[in-house]
């Protein structure tokens, strides 16, 4: 689950690829010796993959982005960095410390105040709030296919089985955390920088290319050589940690090395689209929008406020009525008003602000949902817990298990919030929504979501977390709320065909927790089977060892109205961690075994992330 764990790998063993000696452990907490020294001792950063196949179709087009930085982007860094890597280097997946002969010439002056705060941030990670905790500990987050990699040019790719459907004309995008830099301190993987992994798919050959998102905080850190903004998730553990690193970020930015107001956001989680424009979303600021050019390489086009009416942040899963191309959203926050319900028009003018003060405290809200009449909200039980952080020393965020879970209902063309209505659903906590309409005229709305189970351990123990696929139905005449299980597996980053998003639909695709964050498979159920009835109507597991993330479902015919449902297909990078590969997989959805009609070898691994989306070529060309 993507945005609200600050221990989201907190049960990862001792990774066996992530390689940091005793030595480079060391050279982490070391401060500078010299003005003109790095903060740290560890010089770059070296990916070690298998080595990528010559065939390339094009260079890299240069980033248009709206940030006033350099373009060009430093080879090597003064702190530890992500360097690309030799054809020699054959260990899939490791990180160790290994300097540059070039380093000493491009290392960039750093200006007095620069070095105090460098030993400052030193003095943070090494005595007041070190990695000690595995849930923040990067050796443990960073393992395996979570460790980051290298961008990648647009390079061609092999098709290993079968063959991509020319129904396939477009790309598939997906986004997920990569650190521009090996953390210094506590690290959470939510905390990385946004990098977008798209797969260009036309006349049945692929494309697979790998960028960052250029925000403005890689931007000028990138420039800066070392990070100057502290890890959200991980980095305000405890009163000391909170108190040592604000103090640090505040004098920062009255320094002139960071201003706050062109963006902190990572662009990490997400993407949309609507009006004609593609965006990476992450939910701390403004959307960026982004394009691929017609070879396939990823351009950050800047950071996007639809004309200036939106000026804060926006949820990282905007909905899209397929019918009307209007776009629904929310923002929330610890301050009042928690919560912020907007929407766009089809043309992307953004409505005014619908404040809902009926949001009494701060809650965790990363999704919600939409039918033709309404929009769903979920008041659960993680939320702000400031005595936490004071007293336990843990993060702000945390479970409350005394609050009682409420879905709140208001009409999706509200001014207003004075039809916003509350039911409470005990025991009804979730993250993502799937979907949901009206029935009986619009007197009663159904909603269907994973429900976290045992809430109390989504901050720090993400293995012990089940999510249980209910059906809810709200009666709106008498207020009650009925509730059943959809399926009794753990499930979660589940999708449907988008042409369904606020209409009533069968088909759900799932993905399988083996356990979570690790996905071992995926499943599609059929969510207009009776109480008590088996759901599952197709799986697909992707074998030992391997692991996959959100599917997504592309319509063969998505301009047919007589189309079935289903009739479609899944479509999700997986890894195989014992050979150290990441493929591309396509399946046919409407199969009961979910069959694989194409695989395609990627030159590069492509590490575990988010939320993706496929867009066709026709919306392509009018970005």
């Amino acid at each position: 689950m993507d945005a609200f764990s600050s221990s989201f790998l907190s049960t990862l063993a001792m990774p066996k690829l992530l390689s940091v000696t005793m030595k480079t452990q060391k050279a982490f907490r070391t401060p500078p010796s010299s003005a003109n020294g790095p903060v740290l001792h560890v010089s770059s950063v070296r990916i070690e993959e298998r080595p990528q196949p010559q065939t390339s179709t094009a260079k890299p087009s240069p980033s248009r982005t709206t940030t006033k930085t350099s373009p060009q982007r430093p080879e090597t860094q003064g702190t530890s960095r992500l360097s690309p890597l030799s054809s020699s280097q054959k260990s899939a997946t490791s990180l160790e410390a290994k300097p540059l002969a070039s380093e000493a010439k491009k290392r960039p002056e750093l200006s007095v105040p620069a070095v105090i705060f460098n030993v400052f941030d030193d003095i943070i990670n090494n005595f007041i709030d070190p990695p000690l905790r595995t849930s923040v500990d990067p050796r443990h987050v960073l393992s395996n296919n979570f460790a980051p990699v290298e961008e990648l040019p647009p390079t061609e790719c092999e098709v290993i089985q079968g063959s991509l459907p020319p129904e396939l004309d477009g790309a598939y995008i997906r986004n997920g955390p990569n650190p521009q830099y090996l953390p210094r301190g506590p690290y959470h993987l939510f905390d990385g920088d946004g990098m977008l992994h798209s797969i260009k798919i036309s006349q049945g050959k692929a494309i697979l290319c790998s960028r960052y998102v250029k925000t403005y905080k890689y931007n000028i850190e990138r420039d800066a050589g070392y990070p100057l903004l502290p890890n959200v998730f991980s980095g305000f553990n405890g009163l000391a940690a909170s108190a040592a690193r604000g103090a640090l970020s505040a004098a920062r930015v009255f320094s002139g090395q960071y201003n706050p107001a062109n963006g902190i956001g990572l662009a990490n989680t997400s993407l949309a689209f609507f009006a004609n424009r593609l965006f990476a979303i992450g939910e701390s600021d403004l959307p960026y929008t982004v394009r691929l050019t017609s070879n396939g390489d990823i351009e950050t086009l800047g950071r996007h406020d639809f004309d200036g009416q939106l000026f804060m942040s926006i949820t990282a899963h905007p909905k899209v009525d397929p019918d009307t191309g209007e776009a629904f959203a929310f923002r929330y926050g610890p301050a009042p008003p928690f919560l912020t319900y907007f929407r766009f028009d089809a043309n992307g003018k953004k409505q005014p602000d619908v404040p809902v003060f009926s949001m009494v405290r701060p809650s965790f809200l990363h999704d919600f949902a939409i039918t033709k009449k309404f929009a769903i909200f979920a008041d659960i039980q993680i939320g702000m817990n400031p005595m936490e952080m004071i007293v336990g020393g843990g993060s702000p965020v945390g479970a409350d298990s005394s609050k009682v879970p409420r879905l709140g209902v208001i009409p999706r063309y509200a001014k207003d919030e004075s039809e916003m209505r509350w039911f409470d659903v005990p025991g009804f906590n979730i993250i993502h929504a799937i979907n949901a309409w009206d029935e009986d005229d619009g007197r009663a709305i159904v909603m269907v979501a994973p429900n976290i189970l045992s809430v109390e351990h989504t901050m720090e123990r993400m293995d012990l977390v089940h999510a249980l696929v209910e059906k809810v139905r709200i009666d709106l005449n008498t207020g009650i709320v009925t509730r059943h299980p959809i399926s009794a597996r753990n499930l979660d980053f589940a999708v449907i065909n988008p042409a369904y998003v606020g209409k009533k639909n069968r088909y759900v695709y799932a993905a399988v927790g083996d356990p979570m964050p690790k996905i071992s498979g995926v499943v599609k159920l059929d969510v207009s089977k009776r109480e008590r009835q088996e759901c599952t109507v197709a799986s697909r597991m992707f074998g030992p060892g391997c692991y996959g993330g959100e599917p997504f479902f592309v319509a063969r015919e998505p301009g047919n109205p007589e189309a079935e449902e289903d009739d479609g297909y899944l479509v999700s990078y997986v890894h195989d961690e014992k050979e150290g590969e990441s493929r591309f997989l396509v399946m046919d959805a409407k199969s009961p075994n979910l069959d694989i009609v194409a695989a395609v070898k990627l030159p590069h691994r492509v590490p575990y992330g988010f939320h993706g989306l496929f867009v066709r070529e026709s919306d392509l060309k009018n970005l």
